[in-house]
């Protein structure tokens, strides 16, 4: 675990603190809180999961009926 120490006046402290326990929280939490929103979102899948997941829904699609790639589509009226 990692300690972060921020300096605050003890006015600004004293503020910070009676407005979060009107929310009932403590600063810690109100930290941690902050953090886990802006935090990036993590999945904890493996690329084997996420291949599977890819294959599985490959098993639907229809082959284009005129024989077209994707490459075809996207290429398609370019010069």
């Amino acid at each position: 675990m990692t300690t972060i120490q921020i300096e605050l006046s003890d006015e600004q402290a004293a503020a910070l603190k009676a407005k979060l326990s009107e929310q009932g929280l403590s600063v810690e939490e109100w930290v941690k809180n902050m953090v886990d929103a802006e935090a990036p979102r993590q999945t904890h899948g493996s690329a084997q999961e996420a291949i599977a997941q890819i294959l599985e829904l490959q098993k639907h699609v229809r082959p284009d009926p005129e024989g077209w790639t994707v490459k075809d589509y996207i290429n398609y009226g370019r010069p």
